[in-house]
């Protein structure tokens, strides 16, 4: 997973599918955004306040190896488009 940093202990990630996926260990679904140092970064859950209920909860699911694996290749593909474009701008 690209990790990018944590907002009020939420960690944010540079794709969706990988904020999805740490969402869905607290059974959370959807995403929202959040720009960090003019990069557009992803975190799991619709907003804060579902996030913290859901963590307070505890994680309901266990990511596993598989998961993280398949979400890889999004991350090199993101990675080599956002550099081919001159590093994302336009954000």
């Amino acid at each position: 997973m690209s990790f990018v940093t944590n907002i009020d202990g939420v960690p944010v990630y540079t794709t969706i599918a990988e904020a999805e996926l740490w969402g869905s260990q607290y059974g959370l679904t959807g995403y929202h955004t959040h720009v960090i140092n003019g990069q557009v970064t992803y975190m799991g859950g619709v907003d804060h306040a579902t996030i913290t209920a859901a963590m307070n909860q505890g994680p309901v699911n266990t990511i596993t190896i598989q998961q993280v694996q398949n979400v890889q290749p999004n991350i090199i593909t993101s990675m080599t488009t956002s550099g081919s474009s001159g590093g994302g701008g336009g954000y």
